[in-house]
């Protein structure tokens, strides 16, 4: 929310729905999956309607860093296969997009703790000490 104080409506935005992202899924998982069997079909079209989210982030985030729109872009891609992956739950397909989801998940993790310490960690130096490959 301090974004939102610094009028940077791209890390507001983005803090803010992922946060609500984190908090819907914990809601799904532990409603739906006790009351429905198909919760790979509510799961498959919450995680591509993420991925449409995260695509038009992915758009604004040309106009920030080169380390942010990495992150946006893998994020757009995992949220896609693992969508893809619940939608196709039951069949052999499923288990290779979930696992090649989870994958790009593990990378846009590391995407996102770099750009992070990235952050921080130039704004602490005042220099640029990782590179972050500002697009603005």
């Amino acid at each position: 929310m301090w974004e939102f104080k610094r009028g940077n409506t791209f890390g507001a935005t983005a803090f803010s729905s992922f946060g609500a992202f984190w908090l819907s899924y914990w809601w799904i998982i532990t409603h739906l999956s006790a009351a429905s069997g198909d919760i790979h079909q509510a799961l498959g079209l919450f995680q591509i309607a993420w991925a449409l989210f995260t695509a038009y982030m992915a758009v604004a985030a040309l106009k920030t860093s080169g380390a942010t729109l990495a992150v946006f872009v893998s994020l757009t891609l995992t949220f896609l296969v693992l969508g893809i992956g619940s939608l196709q739950n039951g069949t052999p397909f499923p288990d290779t997009m979930t696992k090649v989801g989870g994958w790009l998940g593990i990378l846009t993790a590391a995407l996102a703790w770099y750009a992070s310490a990235a952050g921080v960690i130039n704004t602490t130096h005042k220099r640029d000490v990782l590179p972050t490959l500002p697009r603005a």
